[in-house]
């Protein structure tokens, strides 16, 4: 019971039902854990905002980070219950997303975006999960304009 008070006195809640307490408490520290993803794993660092609306869109950018990363959890749950969300996106890191630039005789790019193609084990989770990765995206040829920028247009 001692546990439950001195929980109660560290937070803003006032003492009530152990069981929401501790639900609550719980909830808090995976928030502290998406924050801490956001700038390791993601490498965001803090940002000290001057405008009140830049801070809200930070808070904003937080919360959708931590919605995904419980929705992964829940997802996790289903189809592949020993593995935890920093490991999936530790594995998913590894599909890297390139541009390949191959220069033509009438010297404009064709510009190739690419994936890399996930390894073995990478497809394996990819095909518990029940995703699926985009199809490749389509080339594009770019000319050089008055100016030095790059107007480019899509192939199809």
């Amino acid at each position: 019971m001692a546990r439950w008070t001195l929980l109660a006195a560290c937070s803003n809640l006032t003492a009530g039902e152990p069981s929401v307490l501790w639900a609550r408490y719980v909830q808090l520290t995976q928030i502290e854990s998406v924050f801490r993803s956001l700038k390791s794993e993601l490498g965001i660092r803090p940002i000290y905002h001057q405008l009140e609306h830049r801070a809200d869109a930070h808070i904003l950018i937080a919360f959708l980070a931590y919605c995904l990363q419980i929705t992964l959890k829940q997802r996790l749950l289903l189809h592949a219950p020993g593995l935890t969300p920093s490991a999936v996106l530790e594995k998913l890191a590894e599909i890297q997303m390139i541009d390949v630039w191959i220069p033509t005789v009438h010297q404009r790019w064709l510009i190739l975006p690419r994936y890399t193609q996930p390894s073995s084990d990478t497809k394996l989770l990819i095909e518990k999960l029940r995703l699926e990765l985009p199809n490749q995206p389509p080339p594009r040829l770019t000319a050089q304009t008055e100016g030095s920028e790059i107007e480019a247009q899509t192939i199809r």
